[in-house]
């Protein structure tokens, strides 16, 4: 993902140029909720493409003699990131299902972006850890899904701004605000 700093200076936004229906950070409030949703299945997909980059490098990649592949720790991690995986595609399949039938909320999208962006966290960092040194080459993508998901991490919000906001589902009350939110 390409990051650009840009700096604004005295600039007017005409009112036919603005956000239509947007009077408020509600309103914006919605926009982060269904970008959260997409945040999630942005983090499952660098997990699973780390995943699939880790086992294609562990059945090709020979030490003493036999792939990789065939050590008991290298198919602990294959088989605990395929679980962590395969827990995500439940949650991203049911996000879409809830948002198909216009039933999801912004803290069912908090919990799957928070799920998914700490799952996929440490799976890219298993997957960087079974590549060995090959896992910092950017030719072996690992190293770039590993800045990618860093920056995912930080899109709409962090685990700890997730976690307020279900947080604030939960128990009625808002931990950012100390009010009982308005929506």
């Amino acid at each position: 993902m390409w990051q650009a700093e840009l700096t604004l200076t005295d600039v007017r936004v005409p009112a036919e140029n603005r956000l239509a229906n947007c009077h408020s950070f509600t309103d914006v409030s919605r926009v982060l909720d269904r970008t959260r949703y997409t945040v999630a299945w942005r983090a499952l997909g660098l997990a699973t493409a780390s995943y699939e980059l880790a086992l294609a490098h562990a059945l090709r990649r020979e030490q003493f003699g036999q792939p990789i592949a065939g050590f008991q720790l290298v198919q602990d991690k294959l088989a605990r990131m395929l679980a962590e995986i395969t827990s995500m595609q439940l949650m991203c399949w049911r996000l879409s299902t809830l948002a198909d039938a216009g039933r999801m909320t912004a803290a069912i999208a908090s919990v799957a972006k928070m799920n998914h962006a700490a799952k996929a966290r440490a799976i890219v960092a298993d997957a960087r850890d079974i590549l060995g040194g090959d896992g910092i080459l950017l030719g072996n993508h690992v190293a770039r899904h590993h800045a990618d998901m860093e920056a995912i991490f930080t899109f709409e919000g962090t685990d700890s701004v997730q976690a307020l906001i279900v947080g604030r589902e939960i128990t009625g009350l808002s931990a950012i605000s100390g009010r009982k939110p308005a929506r």
